[in-house]
């Protein structure tokens, strides 16, 4: 969680002294790059990660194989996935992150090109926060991308942020 600022005492935190960082989950290496080129775009200054499908997700998130001296901690702002990958579809990536408490609080963006009812319907079901059907307009696409971003990572607050104590002031920024 991160340091509000307000000095409050108790609980353990989560993200404190941590900078702002997303998971970007897709199989496509040029849609991972495309992301990344657009919240660069738009000014996202914290750090982006990438996992290349479901399983590696998971493993970055629970700090396990190549992760396992990663800090648990250190949780993203946001992950933002792709539904419909090979090994571990998006759904089930969602089924297993919101089955471990730390990793449910985290916001999941389903970003994806799937505008599938069932997966929808999946998606929320499971607990995801947003579904977002990737547009194919490039400037389009640009937008959408600058205002999911700067909604999950400015502008949207997660208990991920605050200490455990009691309050509601916001994080400073």
């Amino acid at each position: 969680m991160r340091d509000n600022g307000d000095g409050l005492a108790g609980g353990t935190t989560v993200n404190q002294g941590h900078q702002d960082w997303i998971l970007l989950v897709d199989d496509s290496a040029e849609d991972r790059e495309l992301l990344q080129h657009a919240l660069r775009r738009n000014k996202f200054h914290g750090r982006v990660e990438e996992a290349r499908d479901g399983p590696e997700a998971i493993d970055r998130l629970c700090c396990r194989g190549r992760w396992s001296d990663a800090d648990p901690n250190d949780l993203p702002r946001a992950i933002f996935l792709d539904v419909k990958m090979p090994r571990m579809s998006g759904v089930e990536v969602l089924r297993e992150l919101r089955s471990v408490p730390q990793l449910a609080v985290v916001p999941v963006v389903m970003l994806t090109s799937s505008a599938e009812e069932r997966d929808i319907l999946d998606s929320y079901a499971l607990g995801a926060n947003s579904y977002v059907v990737k547009p194919v307009d490039m400037d389009e696409y640009f937008r959408s991308i600058a205002d999911v971003g700067r909604y999950w990572v400015a502008l949207n607050r997660t208990p991920t942020e605050y200490p455990r104590a009691n309050t509601t002031a916001p994080a400073g920024r």
